[in-house]
């Protein structure tokens, strides 16, 4: 199964299952290392449901939602639908529709380890960054449960810390950050003979 098929199908359950994979923790540290500013325009990269999206608005941004899922794009604009300043897209890691240095903040919550070429990803979402914006990724610290490649489609067992910092500076980021979330992601496997619980890191680096 694909990874885009694998997010189509559980679309209408994302949001109870996410609530069983990490807090809102996540977020909020992600938003406090981006200091984000109202009225600033951010993109929200792999929105899914729009779990990042929810908090940037409430915080008085404008947000351009990319995700390669239809079926996510649209249980996003259900939620908020009488919500303003939302611009909801279609796109991949690799070619996201959005201008060149047209965004003050961009963020990718869970993102990286589904795309196929992590650095490739980096250097397109940096692509789309202003000068002086900033890139900020929440993902997964490298770890051992293959059951999340064959049940949850992940193509990453997460990333060695060095690496995003390596891909963060190549792309021709600085002032490159990488600290705990201090939040864990918990999955239990189908089965119920194997259980994850892996630390998050939130990485950062300015254009």
């Amino acid at each position: 199964m694909s990874s885009k098929r694998y997010f189509d199908e559980v679309a209408r359950q994302w949001d109870e299952m996410r609530e069983e994979f990490f807090s809102d923790t996540v977020r909020e540290r992600a938003l406090a290392v981006a200091c984000v500013e109202p009225g600033k325009l951010a993109a929200d990269i792999g929105a899914g449901t729009g779990f990042i999206t929810e908090a940037l608005i409430r915080a008085g941004l404008k947000v351009i939602t990319v995700d390669q899922s239809e079926a996510m794009l649209e249980e996003m604009h259900r939620k908020f639908a009488a919500v303003e300043g939302i611009d909801y897209r279609v796109g991949e890691a690799e070619h996201l529709p959005i201008s060149s240095e047209s965004i003050d903040y961009v963020f990718a919550n869970m993102y990286l380890h589904h795309v196929e070429t992590p650095p490739k990803a980096i250097a397109e979402m940096t692509r789309i960054l202003k000068p002086g914006g900033k890139m900020v990724i929440t993902d997964l610290d490298e770890h051992q449960y293959e059951f999340l490649r064959t049940e949850q489609q992940d193509r990453w067992l997460g990333f060695k810390r060095e690496d995003i910092e390596k891909w963060f500076k190549d792309a021709g980021l600085e002032d490159v950050t990488i600290d705990c979330v201090d939040d864990d992601c918990c999955a239990q496997s189908k089965c119920g003979c194997d259980s994850a619980n892996i630390s998050i890191f939130v990485a950062s680096g300015v254009k």
